[in-house]
């Protein structure tokens, strides 16, 4: 019933073991080594997803105010935004900010220009939004920026994009009728 194993026989089956069990734990160890690396690329990768996704939402503009110049009180020429930042927005560049307007006239793209554009009005340095208390003036010239003046009755859509990729969109709708004398109007 049991067979005795010679000594030579029993020491070769002990070595065959070993080398079966360093290999396995090799193996293990290069695996993990793998799966280690793989989840800290991963994670790296997700949080900064995370805070392109968060800057996209939260680094936005907000209007304050908007108006329009009448020009011979049949049309708009210019249009005036007051803008702020948006609650728990980081530091917004005006100069990196571009404007999409779309309207009856069609579709115009551009980026805001100090000169141009932007006007200091309240707390903005250098045209750089830092404080929720900062205000700025963005003027839009209707016959420039957008190829004429906006008619009675014209609907207008301008949506404001941050270098961070956040948008912000305002309807315009201009008033059916306009006074005669050249005034501002609250659209």
């Amino acid at each position: 019933m049991f067979e005795f194993m010679q000594e030579e026989e029993r020491g070769q089956v002990g070595i065959g073991t070993l080398i079966v069990f360093i290999a396995m734990v090799l193996v293990a160890a290069i695996a993990a080594g793998v799966l280690i690396n793989t989840a800290g690329f991963l994670q790296t990768q997700a949080e900064a997803t995370g805070q392109e996704s968060t800057q996209q939402v939260s680094d936005r503009l907000q209007v304050v105010s908007q108006s329009g110049n009448v020009e011979g009180g049949d049309s708009i020429d210019e249009l005036t935004f007051v803008v702020a930042q948006a609650p728990g927005s980081d530091d917004i560049d005006l100069n990196e900010t571009t404007v999409e307007l779309t309207g009856e006239q069609g579709q115009y793209v551009f980026e805001l220009d100090e000169g141009d554009h932007i006007d200091n009005i309240r707390g903005v340095d250098n045209f750089v939004l830092t404080d929720s208390s900062d205000r700025a003036e963005i003027t839009l010239g209707m016959t420039d920026d957008y190829g004429g003046a906006l008619d009675e009755g014209e609907d207008l859509t301008v949506t404001f994009t941050t270098d961070a990729g956040a948008t912000t969109t305002v309807e315009i709708r201009v008033p059916t009728t306009l006074t005669e004398n050249d005034s501002s109007v609250r659209l």
